[in-house]
């Protein structure tokens, strides 16, 4: 899928099926640069009509995995000064309809609303650990979507 946004990668799932259900690879670690790699995991939960985010990170990868039940609108603007693709801004449905990988790195603001009709599930693989080692760092997010002048809106 051709993205707008140096560095943001997107790769559609392939779902492979038997009488049991559905296996899906997220990330390998031979499709990944090491400077990208996974340090932790989690799965959220977000309500339909719900969003999280705008929000980006000064240091961190995530590595978003969309894959149902629900479906996601996905933004991502370019917020880095120095990349080509300053100020460009991408939407995409992802999730039961449209399963997908989007790797988001540093400087990208992003953000998802469930527009389905049933919670979803959203997995996320980030490079770095939430507030560092033993929880000991500040955490690396600048937040957008409490900011009434952020040009950072959700659709």
């Amino acid at each position: 899928m051709k993205v707008d946004i140096e560095g943001v990668i997107i790769r559609l799932l392939d779902k492979h099926q038997d009488n049991r259900g559905w296996l899906m690879e997220l990330f390998r670690q031979d499709e990944l640069d090491e400077d990208i790699f996974p340090a932790m995991a989690y799965v959220s939960m977000t309500r339909p009509g719900q969003s999280r985010g705008p929000h980006e990170h000064a240091r961190q990868t995530d590595l978003f995995g969309f894959f149902g039940p629900s479906m996601f609108r996905v933004s991502l603007w370019d917020n880095r000064r120095e990349s080509p693709t300053y100020g460009a801004h991408t939407v995409m449905e992802a999730g039961d309809d449209n399963n997908a990988v989007v790797i988001v790195p540093p400087g990208v603001v992003h953000g998802y609303r469930n527009i389905g009709d049933v919670d979803g599930l959203v997995f996320n693989a980030p490079n770095q650990l939430y507030a560092g080692k033993n929880r000991s760092d500040p955490v690396d997010e600048i937040r957008h979507e409490a900011d009434p002048d952020s040009p950072f809106r959700l659709e």
